[in-house]
């Protein structure tokens, strides 16, 4: 078993000192030449593999009034959203199976704050959804769980830029609270508070499961009269220019037949930009590579909130008994021509590109440091 620490450690030993970009392009610390259950598993091979399904799973229909393209955590929200207006004659067409991509292995983290006042609404609302509406309509559970989540300020500027955010939320409705470094040690008592200036607490934070929450969303749609295709990649987007020069969507094209519609939504994650360039619209987004580690059993972290340390580029997500730890890479790894065939597999983690997450987890809770590593994911974000 590896320890967080032990990773630290022996991916430092492995070079001489270099400038964190020059060591984003290194790789010596890897599954072959230690014993950590890190998951050896390139994009070519599917972790999720159901032989003998060659064709949709529903006939399509000849026309529709609205196609959604992507059967993530978008593309099942915008259905049942769709479905919630009153629309009936909508289709969504996934390539494979809900959830393929991205959303399946994403750490399902809900933080409410934001900077932006439409987000801060989006978001409020998508909580409202997530954690009472759908389970009174459906019966089902998106596996939410509210334990708050916890914004770590190192400095005064960054607990000046989280009170800007408690009054934007104030506005709508959100709770949350300033805590000094004593208040926050009594609320996480695991957490090196040393370093700290303060830190913001929103108590009705949480996280979902994302499977769960796009079986649940897909389930009350189709309820109320969509229809979800899987396994039936999008071929290509038919346009027509109207009379006043304005090019509008004719249909979808997709390997199994055409289906007429004067609306598609690109919901298609690390293939929205491919998808954009069939309908001659570009989409400025690319996919890359976004890892995080799941650890051992800590003693003492049940029920802690989720910590989000934007200076340290960090996040601990609660699993449990035990912590999801992430980041956002200054260096990342993209992945600009995304494979048509990839669906549900994972990159290796480069421990180099890795390790400002390792420093920055250990500081804040230095437990860690002796924590064993039970799994790595890592997998194509946007």
């Amino acid at each position: 078993m590896a320890f967080l620490g032990t990773v630290a450690r022996r991916v430092m030993a492995c070079h001489q000192p270099l400038s964190p970009l020059s060591r984003a392009s290194t790789r010596c610390y890897n599954s072959q030449s230690t014993h950590t259950t890190e998951k050896s598993v390139p994009y070519e091979k599917t972790l999720k593999q159901e032989d003998g399904i060659s064709g949709p799973t529903k006939p399509l229909p000849k026309s529709a009034d609205v196609v959604v393209i992507g059967g993530g955590s978008l593309g099942c929200q915008t259905l049942y959203h769709l479905c919630k207006m009153g629309m009936t004659n909508v289709v969504l067409l996934e390539r494979d199976r809900l959830t393929a991509g991205t959303t399946w292995h994403t750490a399902g983290l809900l933080w409410q704050l934001r900077p932006s006042d439409t987000e801060v609404e989006l978001l409020a609302h998508t909580r409202n959804v997530i954690s009472s509406e759908l389970e009174e309509e459906t019966g089902l559970e998106t596996g939410w769980i509210q334990n708050g989540g916890l914004f770590i300020a190192s400095n005064k500027q960054r607990l000046d830029e989280y009170k800007r955010l408690m009054s934007l939320g104030k506005a709508y409705g959100i709770e949350s609270y300033v805590l000094s470094p004593a208040e926050t040690q009594d609320l996480y008592p695991l957490m090196n508070v040393k370093d700290l200036y303060g830190t913001l607490y929103v108590p009705k934070d949480g996280t979902m499961d994302p499977a769960g929450t796009c079986t649940t969303l897909s389930r009350a749609a189709t309820a109320r009269g969509a229809t979800v295709i899987e396994n039936c990649p999008v071929t290509g987007v038919q346009v027509k220019v109207d009379d006043f020069g304005v090019k509008r969507v004719k249909a979808v094209e997709t390997a199994h037949g055409t289906i007429q519609t004067p609306c598609v939504v690109n919901c298609a994650g690390v293939w929205a930009t491919k998808l954009g360039k069939m309908a001659g619209v570009n989409v400025p987004l690319v996919a890359m590579h976004h890892a995080y580690v799941v650890t051992e059993r800590i003693e003492g972290i049940q029920n802690m909130p989720n910590v989000r340390d934007h200076d340290a580029s960090v996040y601990l997500r609660l699993q449990g008994d035990a912590l999801s730890v992430g980041g956002y890479e200054q260096n990342p790894i993209f992945w600009d021509d995304v494979s048509d065939k990839f669906a549900f597999s994972l990159f290796d983690l480069d421990w180099d590109v890795f390790m400002q997450h390792i420093d920055g987890a250990v500081n804040r809770v230095p437990a860690l440091e002796q924590t064993g590593i039970k799994s790595t994911v890592c997998g194509p974000g946007t």
